[in-house]
């Protein structure tokens, strides 16, 4: 058997993904070399990241999910999603590029976005609890990056990398929630002119309230609440879509609006979309 080397530094491993991310380069999974890894130490690499991102300069603004479809995680041999955490760094102004300069093998996924009127603290919250504290739901665009080579990677790994998380758009469009049949929100995701996916927001457990009460519940179980003006991404409709340069990428809803981005070298804001 190979030398597993010295135990896990928590601090060090967090260190390490930040600078993989910082400089585009890839690492192997964190499993790979601690095989024995759990979630409750990937999590705490994870929140010793955020300690790093926040001591330079970042600002927390929110959490999103991620293993929100029944699909993946039975892929993954789980039965629950996991949380990470949303910083103004990552962070897309609408209709300017997101340079591939930044990114290491970029996937996009469209996502239901809510922003809190009302502190949502567990344990003990319901969907219907869940969503009387929202303020409005946007449709939005994430980009996800694995710091881990081929984007192959373990459930701790993932964890510990902050749930692959690099970058999002959210959508002009503001709906209350009340105006919303959320289970049913349709959305058909396009790149360059071709309709890749489309899928209802019922993907995301069913319900995207439902995600949303999750991770209130989970941030509790760690001692940290859900605060008012936080951006809560629910999880992907659709199945991730790798990025290629000069793609236009569009995530059109039924009640939300259209969301665009463009990936690319170029600097130009990109053109605004009908229906914004």
């Amino acid at each position: 058997m190979a030398d597993a080397g010295p135990p896990l530094d928590v601090e060090t491993v967090a260190r390490t993904l930040l600078e993989c991310e910082a400089q585009r380069v890839e690492t192997e999974p964190l499993t790979a070399r601690w095989p024995d890894l759990n979630l409750e130490t990937a999590y705490a690499i994870q929140d010793q990241a955020l300690e790093m991102r926040l001591a330079r300069g970042e600002t927390l603004i929110g959490v999103k999910l991620g293993l929100t479809s029944r699909a993946k995680q039975r892929q993954m041999g789980v039965d629950a999603p996991i949380t990470a955490w949303l910083t103004d760094a990552m962070v897309v102004p609408a209709y300017l590029r997101l340079p591939n300069e930044r990114l290491i093998h970029p996937r996009i996924e469209p996502e239901i976005a809510f922003v809190m009127r009302e502190r949502l603290a567990g344990p003990g919250v319901t969907s219907a609890r869940a969503l009387a504290a929202v303020d409005a739901v946007h449709g939005a665009l994430e980009v996800i990056d694995s710091r881990y080579r081929e984007f192959r990677f373990g459930l701790p790994d993932v964890v510990a990398d902050n749930g692959s998380s690099a970058s999002f758009v959210i959508g002009a469009c503001a709906r209350s929630p009340r105006d919303l049949d959320l289970m049913f929100e349709a959305c058909l995701l396009s790149i360059n002119g071709r309709i890749l996916h489309t899928a209802t927001a019922a993907a995301i457990l069913g319900d995207p309230a439902q995600a949303l009460a999750f991770a209130a519940n989970e941030l509790a179980r760690r001692g940290r609440v859900i605060e008012a003006g936080w951006i809560v991404l629910a999880g992907a409709l659709t199945e991730a879509v790798t990025l290629q340069e000069d793609a236009v990428i569009r995530a059109a809803y039924s009640g939300c609006g259209t969301v665009s981005l463009q990936y690319g070298s170029a600097r130009e804001p990109c053109a605004r979309p009908h229906g914004v």
